[in-house]
């Protein structure tokens, strides 16, 4: 009995396969493996250094470098210059913290309406608006600094240099933020749920209220922790529009005090702002989570909602 051709390579494709995905498991294992040793590599080289600065701001001797001990004392009222003791690091905290704070709860809500805006807004003058809204992703922080300090400075503005113009200069630089993430989730928005909410009686205010903005959730939350976090570590703007001590930030006292002899109490400053930025995020996850839940048990409702 003769074997015709076709059977024949048939039964070879089918022996080779095997071998073949093999191979090609072998080469994806060893892309992974180079993934993740290019992944833990620039892992450690980011965050031993931060653990190092953490490390050292429980050292119980004045030195930054060499380890003498565990102690609190430059949390504590240690009388030679802890967080708590030392006053003009306890004004930079705080300040910054109430820069944040305020900044982010005026940017999101200007940024999630410049974006709708920008959203329904159509021809050519909306486009403008758009460059303009983008155009701090690519003009030089320091150059947005300087321009805001001369307009601060030489022009009759109602407010000078200080609290004022630091938030001002903040949400300037920082709105382009949530315009952007916000109209990249609008995009992903089908204009089926608005019409449906029309359809049932809603006003158009009252379809964005209710439909709308809880379908922008994820961005607005991500929106609001970039800004947050970007304004607790920020030092261009915040140094250009200073006045006096009392507008100092962390990262302004830090450059200064880094340059002369600093003690840990520098440390404790830095892993204070940096646990209050890893609480936000683990808020901002933990509100994620809550809405992804929420959007879970109404899957059916929206579905039906979309197909209106």
């Amino acid at each position: 009995m003769t074997v015709s051709p076709a059977p024949a390579e048939a039964l070879l494709e089918e022996a080779q396969e095997p071998r073949r995905q093999r191979v090609s498991r072998g080469t994806s294992g060893a892309r992974a493996h180079g993934l993740a040793a290019i992944t833990a590599v620039y892992l450690l080289w980011s965050l031993v250094p931060v653990a190092v600065v953490v490390l050292f701001s429980f050292n119980a001797g004045r030195s930054r470098s060499t380890w003498q001990g565990f102690s609190l004392r430059w949390y504590t009222w240690d009388p030679d210059g802890s967080v708590i003791n030392d006053e003009s690091i306890r004004n930079a905290l705080t300040h910054t913290v109430l820069l944040a704070v305020i900044a982010t709860a005026i940017t999101v809500p200007l940024g999630v309406l410049f974006a709708l805006a920008l959203d329904r807004w159509r021809g050519r003058l909306p486009a403008g608006a758009n460059f303009l809204a983008l155009i701090t992703f690519v003009i030089p922080e320091i150059a947005l600094a300087i321009g805001l300090l001369f307009m601060v400075t030489y022009l009759a503005t109602p407010f000078g240099l200080g609290t004022t113009a630091q938030i001002i200069g903040l949400v300037t630089f920082q709105l382009a933020y949530p315009i952007v993430i916000c109209r990249a989730r609008l995009l992903t928005i089908s204009a089926h749920y608005e019409e449906a909410a029309r359809d049932l009686g809603a006003t158009a205010l009252g379809a964005v209220r209710r439909v709308i903005l809880p379908m922008l959730f994820p961005a607005i939350l991500v929106s609001a922790i970039l800004v947050f976090a970007d304004v607790l570590d920020n030092f261009v703007i915040v140094r250009y529009l200073s006045s006096d001590a009392s507008t100092e930030t962390t990262s302004m006292r830090i450059y200064q005090v880094a340059r002369a002899a600093p003690t840990p109490a520098l440390n404790a400053m830095a892993t204070i702002i940096l646990v209050v930025s890893t609480l936000v995020i683990v808020v901002g996850w933990l509100l994620y989570r809550s809405w992804s839940k929420r959007q879970g048990d109404s899957t059916n409702l929206s579905s039906f909602a979309g197909n209106l």
